[in-house]
């Protein structure tokens, strides 16, 4: 997947925090900037694989950015990776004292990139050596990542001798940062490419979601000993989760994804640091996929969601001060999202959140109708946001009556709950509209 077209650089930074951040730690900086590059490599440690930055072993608290740099600082992130290459990301991350996993887009098969196509390969090349020679003594720079997802849909596996060329040309002149490619999900035949075609990666980077519960052994079965990053992981993908019988996805509520998001990793990186040698968690920000609230740890007015407060106790071993509220069901004439809700159009019905607020924050609650996405773009490319056909907001309490909509077709029923606090907890639930 990638992040939405939003460039996390233009994003406003609060001026005090990022005035405190830099007084604090510009003593740091300048001697670091004054020193040059940060000298990152990998070494194999008796059974395992270890990450060095500066001389000292290197463990870091990854996102994948898509929003606002300063709430990831606040709860306790230090390394960003991009899907792109930008410049000024170098700069802001360096202010907060963070790194940067760099990735070049590099133009996949699946969007009409032609890999035999010697012209175009030299100017995306020409791009990416002009980026490195600008940014490759930057401090903030961790790794340089060769492409994102390469493999999805791909019938050529020659893409992977570009990526050799692209790396063995970076370790040429940059002899200070490890290169990697990434890879959605493991599959053994797409390993075998990049072993046999792009040896010279320092290490692989998997993108997982639902198949992270079982990462170790498609590890395996690749035979993969190598180091390796996660470098997306997050929720159970829209492609992995039961449908409708008329093919819409069914989403997990917050209050599952963020229990997802703690069980996946206690259970499928955390014990391997032998060999996974960090991870990304995705996405620290928002965006339409599938719907407005599938991959996102935030919401779109940027509200927080409870998969942040499992990434705060992650990285700083403590629950955040403010919870955000808890889901334990959503209904819809009753029933819940896996039992193929179907409404007549134009009739009324209830629909009903049930909540729980760990600091008995006082609760609000917004109830929002959405055609289905009739999108199919896969790679997290972009989507349009479906339309919006009825809003109920600041409602005070957790059941309302919607009314169906007038013209058949398929539907999402979207709950929100906010604690007045900056978090919320979301759930959708799908329909379908009949006339009779």
């Amino acid at each position: 997947m990638k992040a939405s077209n939003m460039r996390v650089s233009k994003h406003i930074v609060p001026f005090f925090l990022l005035f405190m951040m830099i007084a604090c730690n510009q003593n740091t900086n300048d001697d670091l900037v004054n020193a040059g590059p940060v000298k990152v490599e990998i070494k194999k440690e008796n059974d395992g694989y270890v990450l060095y930055r500066g001389g000292q072993p290197y463990e870091f608290n990854g996102a994948g950015l898509s929003g606002d740099i300063a709430s990831l600082a606040a709860h306790g992130g230090t390394s960003i990776r991009t899907w792109a290459e930008d410049a000024e990301i170098l700069d802001l991350a360096h202010q907060y004292g963070m790194t940067v996993f760099m990735c070049f887009w590099i133009h996949p098969e699946r969007q009409g990139m032609d890999y035999s196509d010697k012209s175009a390969l030299n100017e995306q090349f020409d791009r990416v050596k002009k980026f490195v020679l600008e940014n490759k003594d930057h401090p903030a720079l961790l790794a340089w990542c060769i492409g994102n997802e390469l493999n999805l849909n791909y019938t050529d596996p020659s893409v992977y001798d570009e990526v050799e060329r692209i790396s063995k040309w970076i370790q040429e002149v940059d002899p200070n940062h490890p290169t990697t490619t990434t890879i959605s999900s493991v599959n053994p035949e797409v390993v075998k490419h990049i072993k046999e075609r792009a040896s010279s990666l320092d290490f692989l980077s998997v993108q997982v979601y639902g198949d992270l519960f079982v990462l170790q052994d498609l590890i395996k079965e690749s035979n993969w000993t190598k180091p390796y990053m996660v470098t997306e992981w997050g929720a159970i993908g829209h492609w992995e989760m039961p449908s409708t019988t008329w093919g819409a996805p069914i989403e997990q509520n917050s209050t599952q994804k963020a229990a997802n998001y703690l069980k996946g990793y206690r259970q499928s990186i955390e014990p391997f640091g032998d060999q996974c040698i960090g991870n990304y968690v995705f996405l620290w920000g928002q965006k339409q996929e599938r719907t407005p609230t599938w991959y996102g740890l935030f919401l779109e007015e940027g509200e927080e969601t409870e998969a942040i407060d499992v990434m705060h106790y992650i990285w700083n071993a403590e629950w955040p001060k403010n919870r955000t509220p808890q889901l334990e069901s959503v209904l819809l004439d009753g029933k819940k999202s896996n039992e193929d809700i179907y409404l007549v159009a134009g009739q009324d019905y209830i629909a009903s959140v049930t909540t729980k607020d760990l600091d008995n924050d006082s609760l609000t609650y917004k109830w929002v109708i959405m055609k289905e996405s009739t999108e199919t773009k896969e790679g997290g490319d972009h989507e349009e946001v479906p339309e919006k056909l009825g809003v109920i907001e600041s409602a005070k309490e957790s059941s309302v009556e919607i009314k169906a909509p007038l013209e058949k077709g398929p539907y999402r029923l979207f709950a929100y709950v906010y604690d007045g606090n900056g978090h919320a907890a979301h759930a959708n639930i799908p329909f379908y509209v009949t006339e009779e």
